[in-house]
């Protein structure tokens, strides 16, 4: 098997999984706008209201917006600056483009590692109002890492390979 049919295997099970997690994070958006809605509704027809609805948003929120971040990178979203690859030959664009990929991978596998030791240390704390442990809202830090993590990684791999992206938005670099 070639390096280039490799890296397009690879970037097809990266658009599959980038898929399920834009409609997880939809779902997840959706559901949170649901629970702010009852807790608003909640606030109008009832004495106390719904006191349940803020602590469940913002899970669900934390959970949509972590998880986005993988999406971010499969789509080249990420922050970045233009204006350094813009001003680079075309070599050392890709040279650029490697580094940064490389580094990125890095960075969310330290937080995936991070964040398992966290989710670890949840089992301690617990809500405020379900006396839930606070190990499933932590979740979301190294789930999300590595999923950001795979994303990068299949990145790095296309680019490596310089596969064209005929999926994506032309980025600078």
């Amino acid at each position: 098997m070639t390096v280039t049919a490799l890296a397009q295997r690879i970037e097809s099970v990266g658009r599959r999984v980038n898929r399920v997690v834009e409609w997880l994070c939809a779902g997840l958006v959706a559901t949170m706008v649901l629970v702010v809605w009852l807790g608003v509704i909640g606030r109008y027809f009832t004495a106390t209201g719904f006191n349940w609805s803020e602590e469940l948003a913002r899970y669900l929120m934390i959970w949509a917006a972590l998880l986005a971040v993988s999406c971010a990178a499969w789509w080249r979203e990420h922050v970045g600056l233009d204006l350094l690859p813009g001003l680079l030959p075309a070599g050392a664009r890709r040279v650029l483009k490697l580094v940064i990929d490389a580094t990125c991978v890095g960075f969310f596998v330290f937080m995936c590692v991070y964040g398992i030791a966290m989710v670890a240390d949840g089992r301690y704390q617990f809500s405020t109002l379900w006396g839930l442990t606070m190990q499933w809202p932590f979740a979301a830090v190294p789930v999300s890492s590595a999923l950001a993590a795979f994303q990068f990684g299949v990145r790095l791999v296309t680019d490596f390979a310089d596969l064209p992206r005929g999926d994506a938005a032309a980025v600078p670099y």
